[in-house]
């Protein structure tokens, strides 16, 4: 069903299941905080993602904030693949299996494998994983957290830009808004 509001056409379907997503991911990350010096609530991260996409690279795709929204789940909660299939679909939960990483393997393995797999990710795991990255960057620029120094900043943002760089040629707009982000290198 769609309704007309504001001359725009909105899908309360997707709405729906767009405000589902974003409930859940609170649910789950309800106890995290963000390491900045200010403790965030950690789903501000994701529901930074999810406007970047919506407000500033233009994405209306359903899936993909949905996927946003939920990108940290599996990785950073007690969330299943299995568990987000059965609330989200097989769409949702693939997406956001291709953005996890395996928290089995050291933090080193783990930044080394996101380098080399994100050129072959799907388009839209490569979309999330430019928002995350560029949500990224600008939190480290304007709220770092607490304990990193400048070297560590900074070697973030330049692990950051070569995972971006094998996700090149996947959205002009996403990739503009890292590379601005990216400017801001401390």
């Amino acid at each position: 069903m769609q309704r007309m509001t504001g001359g725009r056409a909105v899908d309360s379907n997707a709405l729906g299941l767009i405000f589902r997503a974003l409930q859940f991911a609170a649910w789950k990350h309800r106890n995290q905080k963000r390491k900045d010096a200010e403790a965030s609530p950690y789903i501000n991260h994701p529901i930074a993602l999810a406007h970047l996409l919506c407000a500033e690279a233009g994405v209306r795709e359903p899936v993909l904030i949905c996927a946003a929204l939920l990108h940290d789940t599996i990785e950073d909660t007690q969330t299943t693949a299995e568990e987000l299939e059965a609330h989200f679909g097989k769409a949702i939960a693939s997406v956001v299996m291709e953005v996890t990483d395996n928290k089995k393997l050291t933090k080193a393995e783990r930044k080394r494998l996101q380098i080399i797999h994100a050129g072959t990710a799907s388009r839209r795991a490569r979309m999330v994983k430019l928002a995350d990255k560029t949500c990224n960057l600008r939190d480290i620029a304007s709220h770092p957290p607490a304990k990193w120094n400048l070297r560590r900043k900074r070697q973030y943002f330049d692990w950051a830009k070569k995972v971006v760089d094998r996700l090149r040629g996947t959205h002009r707009r996403l990739e503009r808004l890292f590379d601005d982000a990216y400017a801001r290198r401390p």
